[in-house]
């Protein structure tokens, strides 16, 4: 019989997190690390075990992600993005916690992009008079 497995993707800035979910013991691999490893900062690993508190599947399921793109903090979002999206298709009723604390909505922010003969995207050049 084989295992049950939930797939999902999670987005964030320019972030792809590929989501597996299986029954397991509560462990979290990210590119083939440990999370503890992958994810330095400690708030982005709570940030990560958000969906799963919120639901008390903290130790129901192993989790396997790859993650593309962005940086450390965005693909921190995009994993908890997955993982909540997992969490939906595993079990219905999980939807609405998942969707009041906000783990379900695509955070769309991006950085906007930088303007020619101005140094960023919103910083001018200082004005000289004289």
């Amino acid at each position: 019989m084989a295992q049950e497995v939930y797939y999902a993707t999670g987005k964030r800035k320019t972030s792809v997190a590929r989501v597996w979910l299986r029954p397991g013991n509560g462990s979290i691999i990210i590119n083939k690390k440990p999370s503890k490893e992958y994810l330095s900062r400690e708030a982005d690993r709570i940030l990560v075990e958000e969906p799963l508190k919120r639901t008390d599947m903290e130790n129901k399921f192993s989790i396997l992600v790859n993650v593309r793109g962005g940086g450390i903090s965005g693909q921190a979002g995009a994993i908890r993005h997955g993982i909540s999206k997992a969490l939906v298709i595993f079990d219905q009723g999980m939807r609405e916690p998942l969707k009041k604390a906000g783990f379900l909505t695509r955070d769309s922010r991006m950085k906007e992009r930088k303007k020619y003969g101005q140094p960023g995207a919103r910083a001018r050049f200082q004005y000289s008079k004289r």
